[in-house]
């Protein structure tokens, strides 16, 4: 029996006149339309000579067809290669020339600049779809037959690979399976109780698993209905919650969203639940959006390589500043970072993970899988964490954040909360830099409130009386906004390369 992704999407789907993707354009999709027009972009995909196994690069603009090709990608037994619009052609390069796809998608306006760069590359085919069906594949996908037998796939066959973020290094391709994806995504469904009587506020991007594996595949696994929205628009927003159930989000769309005038506790009466991910979600913000909408957001905790691995319950206390439970059949433990022994309740370690919703590992890259994994087969997160006593998991950053100043173990978030909790802060960000005293030196970044009067000296002040002397910042800096990459994660690397060399 297959274990092809599509198939589940396809049995689950309650009837085919039901609505799957309402879009603005005027490009809506039921799930019929959904269904046959995969099939038509999967001949479409075969004709380019895509065969099982390859790898299809695409880097278009967020609309229903690019749920299409994604549906196409796995009918064809294909892998898909989803990749950031904003990304240049310097940084497709190196993506393109490590997975070496058999085909790449592009927007027609980069049509020209990418077969360019696919010659370079000795890439076999490069074709353009709009996001008004415009281009060359759209044109394909027209011509095409609307029936197509779904070639049959292994539970452990790749269905995708996601290129990790790089802000250490070089990028890496994560391998993502059938099942990896098809469980995670029932999990969800059941966790965060989907019906196919659900409508989503769909605003996320769609090159990145928040917006790709979760929002979409629960919506369509569940049989719900989907508002495409094609970015991250306040009002669009405000417009659709009277129509829809849920809203998945990054925390910059609840800081945007709880200060419009349209979203009050009667325009999210129809709502019964808003889920944040992808960065931490500050607990003003958790407690203004209640505070507004008598809604408690919901924070859940997952990565490229594991899709989501926690979540606050659905029922039950929605703890602020907190990722709530392993989710059923993840297994997860806080490990001693150097030697993986498992930590006491309390304690801080690393995360680690084990279960059907971790990846197969990097593309390409046997060595650096076998560093990321103990012999147990717990995938190691790289994420601080610690375990309160009610079970709920509590992230403190990243190990690569780990700041130690003196000898002693600085944790960026504790900073970070104590100042922004000082009035007149919006937000902060707490890097360390090389001291030649401390090793590290505690350094913060801070954005001010509108007319807000702060300083250094006050900052390191107030902090005095909230923190022990190695955990204050040696410095303070004032910045309009902090460094974010597209799902709203400060990039700490950024900061810390624009402060090389502070302390000499």
């Amino acid at each position: 029996m297959s274990a092809n992704l599509f198939d589940l999407i396809r049995a689950a789907a309650p009837n085919l006149e039901k609505m799957a993707m309402e879009s603005p354009d005027g490009l809506s999709l039921t799930y019929g339309e959904l269904f046959e027009r995969s099939g038509c972009a999967a001949h479409a995909l075969i004709a380019l000579g895509v065969e099982p196994g390859d790898r299809v690069a695409v880097q278009i603009d967020k609309s229903p067809d690019m749920i299409v090709v994604v549906l196409a990608c796995l009918r064809a037994g294909a892998v898909l290669l989803p990749l950031n619009v904003a990304y240049t052609l310097a940084e497709l390069e190196y993506f393109l020339s490590d997975a070496k796809p058999a085909l790449v998608l592009c927007r027609p306006v980069a049509l020209e600049a990418m077969r360019t760069l696919a010659e370079k590359l000795a890439l076999p085919a490069v074709e353009s779809l709009g996001a008004s069906r415009d281009g060359g594949f759209a044109d394909r996908i027209a011509a095409a037959p609307t029936e197509f037998a779904t070639v049959p796939r292994a539970a452990d066959d790749l269905a995708a690979i996601l290129y990790t973020s790089g802000t250490t290094g070089r990028s890496k391709g994560a391998m993502l399976t059938h099942d990896n994806l098809a469980s995670n995504a029932l999990t969800l469904i059941d966790v965060w109780r989907f019906t196919s009587a659900d409508v989503l506020i769909h605003a996320l991007p769609v090159f990145h698993t928040h917006g790709l594996f979760v929002a979409t595949n629960v919506a369509l696994l569940s049989g719900a209905t989907m508002i495409f929205q094609p970015r991250f628009d306040p009002d669009a927003i405000v417009a659709a919650l009277p129509r829809a159930t849920s809203l998945m989000g990054v925390p910059t769309f609840y800081v945007r969203l709880v200060e419009h005038e349209g979203v009050t506790r009667q325009s999210t009466a129809h709502m019964r639940l808003f889920v944040s991910g992808s960065a931490p979600l500050l607990a003003e913000t958790h407690a203004a959006w209640r505070g507004k909408t008598g809604h408690a957001i919901l924070e859940r905790y997952g990565m490229t390589e594991t899709n989501m691995i926690a979540s606050n319950p659905y029922d039950g206390e929605r703890r602020a500043g907190t990722v709530g439970f392993p989710l059923p059949g993840v297994s997860l433990r806080i490990a001693e970072p150097e030697t993986g022994k498992a930590l006491a309740q309390g304690e801080i370690g690393v995360i680690e993970v084990k279960g059907p919703n971790v990846f197969k590992g990097y593309w390409l890259m046997p060595e650096k899988t076998a560093e990321e994994f103990r012999a147990d087969g717990f995938f190691i997160t790289g994420d601080l964490a610690k375990i309160d006593e009610q079970g709920y998991v509590n992230i403190v950053g990243r190990a690569k954040d780990l700041i130690i100043s003196g000898g002693f173990n600085v944790y960026p978030i504790e900073i970070e909360a104590e100042i922004d909790a000082l009035e007149g802060v919006a937000e902060s960000a707490v890097i360390g830099l090389p001291h030649p005293d401390f090793g590290e030196g505690v350094t913060a970044v801070v954005v001010s409130k509108p007319e807000a009067l702060l300083s250094e000296t006050a900052v390191i002040a107030a902090l005095e009386r909230r923190l022990a002397r190695y955990k204050l910042p040696k410095r303070v800096f004032f910045v309009e906004s902090l460094p974010r990459n597209a799902m709203g994660k400060v990039q700490k690397k950024a900061l810390r390369d624009a402060h090389e060399g502070l302390y000499g």
